[in-house]
């Protein structure tokens, strides 16, 4: 569990977004600023159904201790609160984006960091509604890969540098999670949720991983857990940890992680996934396991920090039963 504090919030209201500058509480002293962006009504062109798909099935609610030392603060906008959240890095350079469907329900959430053009993480979860499979995968000859709209276009790059690169647009929170409805599956192309990487790792041992990760949650017929919540990304932080950067700008992260939090009747158990960023179309994926603790003390992010202190670090400390996760 790595502590971190904040103490200082504010938001600015906008006209289409609400931008909200957080900080979390805690028994620091140091001061932490984020800015989160919510859209207030969320229109999209490609998309005219009507989100009427519920999300009661095998989902767990969160519940966060307000008297956690290092939880995100819930004062303002309560969305940082959400289990599959990571502490949030905060500083001026620094921007949570919430992607909300039409019915209200969180979509998913990604760090953005606008001085390093590049996302940090994006979280979300999946439970039996979210992982109905009622429409087909987002395509468009003219716009593929579109900016994010709920960011202003001055914290992105000033275009699409993966084209061109040799790499692929690699999601975080992957498309095949989101096929519930057309926006829930939209949503997934947008650039601030795209990492660059090579189409042998994209394809094959990365892909191998969100297969596994969705097994998870719909293990025996969705009764493995209530919830699953998962927070994935690149290494972007430490230049030990980046391969290059596309035209100077487009960082190439050395190294992939997923962090998943599984919850069933009350009960915690979470596992984390690490791997280099190289050619790999490797099935055993149990050699890639560590515990969250481990794969916190390499990123240097603090993973599910609004889990009770007083049980964080045994639920992230936990040792990797492959028999448990379903892994070989």
């Amino acid at each position: 569990m790595l502590l971190n504090g904040m103490d200082k919030l504010k938001y600015i209201l906008g006209i289409a977004v609400v931008a909200l500058s957080l900080s979390a509480c805690s028994s620091g002293d140091n001061n932490i600023d984020i800015d989160i962006i919510i859209p207030e009504e969320k229109e999209n062109a490609n998309n005219n159904e009507n989100n009427s798909g519920n999300n009661e099935n095998n989902k767990q609610e969160d519940k966060v201790d307000p008297n956690n030392q290092n939880t995100n603060s819930t004062a303002m906008n309560e969305v940082c609160g959400r289990l599959e959240f990571p502490r949030v890095k905060g500083g001026a350079n620094n921007t949570i984006i919430v992607h909300k469907l039409e019915n209200g329900e969180v979509n998913y959430c990604t760090e953005w960091d606008s001085y390093r053009h590049s996302q940090r993480w994006s979280c979300y979860q999946l439970y039996r509604s979210n992982l109905q499979k009622n429409v087909t995968r987002y395509y468009s000859d003219s716009n593929q890969y579109p900016f994010d709209p709920d960011l202003n276009r001055d914290l992105y790059l000033t275009r699409d540098y993966f084209k061109g690169s040799g790499y692929d647009h690699g999601h975080i929170c992957p498309s095949a999670d989101r096929l519930s409805t057309s926006t829930a599956n939209y949503q997934t192309f947008y650039l601030t949720n795209m990492q660059p990487q090579i189409n042998a790792f994209n394809a094959k041992v990365w892909a191998n991983m969100e297969t596994q990760v969705r097994n998870i949650a719909m293990k025996n017929g969705y009764s493995f857990c209530d919830t699953l919540y998962v927070c994935k990304g690149g290494t972007i932080d430490d230049e030990s940890n980046i391969i290059k950067r596309v035209s100077g700008v487009l960082i190439v992260p050395k190294y992939f992680f997923m962090a998943l939090l599984a919850v069933k009747d009350g009960q915690y158990h979470a596992m984390a996934f690490w791997i280099e960023h190289k050619a790999n179309s490797d099935t055993q994926l149990a050699k890639y396991a560590i515990s969250v603790n481990e794969l916190e003390r390499r990123t240097g992010i603090d993973f599910f920090c609004n889990l009770p202190d007083s049980r964080e670090e045994t639920i992230e400390g936990q040792s990797i039963s492959n028999a448990y996760w379903g892994l070989n």
